[in-house]
């Protein structure tokens, strides 16, 4: 054993002096230095990978990883020691893009780190490593949309360097450990999108430097903690989508630096605290989806800097405070929708505002749709669940900026084929109406291919379903409970990317079209009850993305196709046909046949 211990000194030292010859060479590059501990323990990290459709560990070859050639990897130049471990997909839309695997304990070794992003990889998955604790020079730790899952590890507390803490995104579970009270240094935390439970541990109070706060779209229950109130530097808080109860504590309205909060999708009761009205940084207040009661505050008309109002799904009453109509001037969306108001019209102040976004659905507003005086601002709309009786023939007129259009659900009677939709718009939703007519001019080689989505359903619309030019964009298409005839044009083929198609209870005759089955993004179909005859053409196959169908109550006939998932769907999706047969109906006759003389 001593040979051994005057072995290794030996070699530390020979080691040394090689190092700090090295140093001593002016053409010798720092950055071409790459400790050997900190190289194994990448390649540990790159070991545990199974899968890399990144391609990002492909450059993780040679002895120096500090060369500049491994993808990522960053060193101090005056130590050749990695330091920073960057690891992020560029694109969250490519779900392609992914690595599959763990994050490996030898990370831990890499003891000079400050920085580490290993985010939007889906598929990394396993727990946290009890093994970071080791990075004690760690400022930025961001781990979020994995698939990270157990409990966040008490070891991660020694980190006390912490600035960034973003685990969000994962499937970690358990309580919020209060060993996360120990990084006084931490600016943000998120910890967003998991399925941690239970309060907010009373250590968040020690966070005097925190910055940024986002729990949201866990289950966390209990009270909100009256001393987030002391976290004066507090900027960003997001709790939304819990389970938390009990009213808005006085206390978070301290909180004289919050530009953003949102509390909405939890249990919240009692009324909206006066006294919000002192957060006069404030330019998000969203209060969605909770029990609060009473009326909206007159102080929140005091806010200069709030642009964006959401305070829906709550039980709040009349009247809206008078203040509105000159306060609130950087105001460029509000939604009050399904609350216990009774407006009979829009209010004037949201009339002639320059506004983006106005969400008034469910407000019991009645006859003729508002005239909008600043029409070129608004890009989204919904008015839907009111009593609506007329024009909406010119209504969309001016609005050359607007996306979204939302007026179901009311008692509008006009002709379709006279309603003018601006070149923009991408979602229309004019369901449950009285419109009549075709949809020829609606649906036609001048319609914009920015429009993803049209419901019509549940009206009294005509005609035929028209031809589908080439270049449309449309993902939802529902023309179900209507009264329209003649058949499924064959042009549906040039639909390549929709994901809904129903056309239901109609008066639709003809065969399905083969080309059908080209839709292969198709998600949701829907034929049931028309006067449909032939068979369900075996193209439809080719559509694995399916996740519904339903062809009941047509004339059609012959086998079901034999394939996943037509011959597990469940046997109401096939009733009241001709001659339907096959799984998960009983099997066809000649099939039957055919099994026997065999």
């Amino acid at each position: 054993m001593k040979f051994l211990t005057w072995v290794f000194k030996i070699l530390f030292i020979l080691t040394f002096f090689h190092l700090f010859s090295l140093a001593q060479e002016p053409q010798a590059a720092p950055e071409s230095i790459c400790a050997e501990a900190d190289r194994l323990a990448l390649l540990g990290f790159k070991a545990k990978i199974l899968k890399d459709t990144t391609d990002m560990l492909s450059s993780w070859t040679g002895k120096d990883c500090c060369g500049g050639g491994w993808e990522g990897i960053e060193c101090d130049p005056a130590t050749g020691r990695v330091n920073r471990l960057i690891l992020q997909k560029p694109s969250e839309r490519d779900t392609s893009i992914y690595m599959k695997g763990i994050i490996s304990p030898t990370l831990g070794d890499l003891h000079f780190l400050e920085t580490m992003i290993i985010s939007g990889m889906k598929h990394i998955g396993g727990t946290i490593p009890v093994s970071f604790s080791n990075l004690t020079r760690l400022q930025q730790l961001i781990l979020d949309d994995n698939s990270l899952q157990g409990y966040i590890p008490s070891s991660l507390g020694h980190l006390s360097s912490l600035q960034t803490l973003s685990l969000g995104g994962n499937h970690l579970s358990g309580q919020i450990p209060s060993i996360i009270g120990n990084f006084k240094n931490l600016q943000q935390l998120s910890l967003a999108g998991n399925l941690l439970k239970g309060p907010m541990p009373i250590a968040f109070k020690n966070l005097g430097n925190l910055q940024s706060l986002d729990l949201s779209h866990n289950l966390l229950s209990g009270l909100v903690p009256d001393f987030l109130g002391q976290l004066q530097n507090l900027t960003y808080l997001d709790l939304s989508s819990n389970q938390l109860s009990g009213q808005i504590p006085i206390p978070l309205c301290n909180l004289v630096k919050l530009s953003f909060l949102s509390l909405d999708h939890n249990r919240m009761t009692g009324t909206i605290p006066s006294q919000i009205g002192k957060l006069k940084a404030l330019t998000s207040l969203s209060l969605s989806f909770n029990k609060l009661t009473g009326q909206i505050p007159e102080s929140i008309a005091g806010l200069p800097n709030l642009w964006n109002l959401s305070l829906s799904r709550n039980d709040l009453l009349d009247p809206l405070p008078i203040a509105f109509s000159k306060g609130l001037p950087s105001l460029l969306s509000i939604d009050l929708s399904y609350n216990n108001f009774n407006l009979v019209t829009v209010p004037e102040w949201i009339r002639n505002r320059e506004l983006s976004d106005v969400n008034l659905a469910g407000c019991k507003l009645r006859g003729t749709l508002p005239n909008f005086t600043r029409t070129d601002s608004l890009n989204s709309i919904d008015l839907s669940d009111n009593a609506f009786t007329d024009g909406i023939s010119n209504f969309f007129a001016r609005m050359s900026s607007l996306q979204k259009a939302k007026i179901s659900n009311n008692r509008l009677k006009s002709d379709v084929s006279m309603i003018k939709l601006p070149d923009g718009i991408s979602s229309l939703d004019l369901h449950s109406n009285q419109l009549f007519g075709s949809l020829s001019r609606v649906l036609s080689n001048k319609t914009s291919k920015f429009l993803e989505a049209i419901d019509v359903s549940n009206n009294q619309l005509s005609g035929n379903i028209p031809e589908f030019a080439n270049g449309l964009n449309l993902k939802v298409f529902n023309l179900g409970s209507n009264k329209i005839a003649g058949q499924i044009p064959t042009s549906i083929s040039n639909l390549d990317k929709l994901e809904m198609f129903d056309i239901s209870r109609n008066q639709i005759t003809g065969t399905i079209p083969i080309g059908l089955g080209s839709l292969v993004k198709l998600q949701w179909l829907d034929l049931s009850i028309n006067i449909i005859s032939g068979k369900i053409p075996d193209s439809l196959l080719a559509i694995e993305s399916l996740r519904h169908a339903n062809f009941r109550a047509n004339r059609l006939c012959g086998e079901i196709p034999q394939g996943r998932p037509y011959n597990i769907f469940s046997k109401a999706a096939y009733a009241h046909n001709l001659c339907l047969c096959g799984k998960p109906l009983p099997p066809c006759k000649g099939k039957k046949q055919e099994k026997l003389g065999q």
